[in-house]
């Protein structure tokens, strides 16, 4: 069965506090000099080198938001698996020194904020977590059909083999931001850097292979997100164990995604300095992600430079990660 893909990561971005919560703002006067993303299936590093072009000390409200949490009740998720008040095992430095970072957490449900819904029920506002599944089963029946109503909880209704049983699994989006204060000195440069585990979906075979059915077809659609080209989709034929079975082949999918576009909003045309080093985990495995210039760097690693670059899109990273169990 699918797992959804989550964001793993995103780009810096200045902020500010309103009453509405966080907004995302360009800032004028400092330039991302450099940012160099080091992506693989085990941890997300990023170093940024930013630079005050203006006269004076900048002190701003810096942000970094993270992937939005989908709770899927019909389909198992990778989800991240950090404590609820650090889900992500988010960690950054500022200039070499540790960074107490505050984390911003909001309940969405249909596009609407939900979060005082869940504040007046005492509930978490994580949804993956065991105590939030508790938590919604101890709600009195008229909490629960609130919740339904505002399409927050998903229902299950079966028979255990005495009698029909009802549950009520969280079904509400979870956002979160870490936001802190920082000071950039004028006309200097400063180092950010940030390290947490990402999360990883997939599915327990290759699904990109199958013929278009209700209106789906997953190689335009693996085309488009990963860029998987002729050469990639004939690997993995190659290794196909009945070519009339498009899930013969011995791998396992792993879909990583990264927010670039935040990038976008600092001084300067973009990112003056851009490196992207993906690593597939293992010499048998594959990878296929969007990029410009691509090479191979080592057994595992492969590297992307760009000049000026400016993220017009986020970054999508396909691997196939080999099982030689399958290729037997």
């Amino acid at each position: 069965m699918l797992a959804a893909v989550l964001p793993a990561a995103a780009n810096d971005t200045s902020a500010v506090l309103t009453t509405g919560g966080l907004e995302f703002v360009t800032n004028t006067d400092i330039a991302m000099q450099s940012e160099e993303l080091f992506i693989s299936k085990d941890q997300i590093k990023v170093v940024y080198q930013f630079r005050n072009d203006s006269t004076a000390d900048q002190s701003i409200l810096i942000a970094f938001p993270m992937p939005d949490i989908v709770p899927d009740f019909y389909s198992p998720v990778a989800f991240p698996t950090g404590p609820d008040d650090n889900l992500f095992e988010f960690k950054t430095t500022f200039d070499g020194k540790p960074v107490s970072a505050i984390l911003h957490e909001y309940a969405f449900s249909h596009g609407v904020d939900r979060t005082d819904v869940l504040k007046e029920m005492g509930l978490p506002t994580v949804p993956i977590s065991q105590a939030a599944q508790s938590a919604v089963e101890g709600l009195a029946p008229d909490s629960q059909a609130q919740l339904l109503h505002l399409g927050m909880i998903t229902p299950d209704e079966y028979d255990d083999g005495q009698g029909m049983m009802k549950h009520y699994y969280p079904g509400w989006t979870y956002k979160a931001t870490y936001t802190w204060e920082a000071t950039f000195p004028a006309g200097k440069t400063v180092e950010v850097v940030h390290t947490y585990k990402p999360s990883v979906g997939g599915t327990a075979g290759i699904s990109f292979l199958s013929e278009p059915s209700d209106g789906y077809d997953p190689a335009r659609d693996y085309a488009t997100k990963y860029c998987t080209d002729a050469s990639f989709l004939k690997a993995v034929r190659g290794k196909l164990k009945n070519p009339e079975e498009t899930w013969s082949a011995p791998y396992t999918e792993s879909w990583i995604s990264y927010i670039l576009t935040t990038g976008g909003n600092w001084a300067g045309n973009g990112i003056e300095n851009f490196r992207l080093v993906v690593d597939k985990g293992d010499p048998k495995n594959l990878l296929s992600f969007c990029g410009t210039d691509v090479k191979k760097i080592g057994p595992t690693t492969f590297e992307m430079v760009q000049k000026d670059f400016w993220p017009e899109k986020e970054l999508d990273i396909l691997i196939l990660d080999y099982n030689p169990d399958m290729d037997q």
